[in-house]
């Protein structure tokens, strides 16, 4: 593995840092209340954008969303979570099933959604509206009884819909929409929870979209992987 960048241009700490799916831009976060953007060729990287934010978490209970459009940042402020916000992740462009529907030759709609989790024990999803050019709350998933660390909406738009939230009450919940099922309704996400010892601070689903891993305050990483006739399983655990 070469190191790509060892100087990132913040001046303060950085908390998270995400490569796009082809690896080829890096995204920073800090501190320093700014976004960073790199374009990433072999073993140079270039900085071509600072930001003040794009679906990033934010203390006030805001989150903020750039989209980059004609060439330019359009900004989107919105009150998320009265508490704070702690994490915030992109549904698929996709419905399920809407894959199949295109490769079939039928009609499937470009969806722009992402679920939040928050200080106040809370998940919830936003769905863009285009009339007010703003995100607009259509279901909040219940349960935890302390704050939501981390959100992870399944990247696979084959069947069903997932979503993972990991939390300081030592739980990992994951939510179920089934394909064809109103996903604005909230009572149409089932969960599933996974018990830990200790509390939950990541939840990251793998590619396909069909593993989970988690992360917790024991130094360990264990990985789920949902069983054939139902149920989730841990198939690994990683420890330091």
């Amino acid at each position: 593995m070469t190191q790509v960048i060892s100087s990132s241009g913040h001046d303060d700490m950085i908390h998270d840092a995400v490569l796009d799916y082809y690896g080829r831009r890096l995204a920073t976060c800090s501190s320093d209340k700014t976004i960073k953007i790199y374009e990433i060729e072999g073993d140079q990287h270039r900085l071509t954008e600072t930001l003040k934010g794009a679906a990033t978490k934010e203390h006030d209970g805001s989150v903020s969303v750039l989209s980059f459009e004609n060439n330019t940042f359009q900004h989107t402020i919105f009150q998320a979570h009265g508490m704070g916000v702690n994490a915030v992740s992109w549904s698929p462009a996709l419905v399920p099933g809407g894959l199949m529907s295109a490769a079939t030759g039928g009609q499937t709609a470009i969806v722009r959604r992402i679920v939040t989790g928050g200080a106040d024990n809370a998940v919830k999803i936003w769905s863009h509206n285009a009339a007010t050019s703003s995100y607009d709350t259509i279901a909040t998933l219940t349960g935890h009884t302390d704050w939501v660390r981390d959100v992870a909406w399944s990247p696979t738009p084959l069947s069903k819909s997932y979503i993972a939230s990991a939390s300081q009450d030592h739980t990992v919940r994951i939510w179920t929409c089934a394909a064809g099922a109103d996903q604005a309704d909230s009572t149409s996400w089932k969960s599933e929870v996974l018990e830990f010892e200790t509390v939950c601070w990541r939840c990251s689903w793998s590619l396909a979209g069909n593993v989970l891993a988690v992360s917790g305050g024991d130094n360990r990483v264990t990985l789920w992987k949902e069983k054939v006739r139902g149920g989730w399983e841990c198939v690994r655990t990683i420890e330091e």
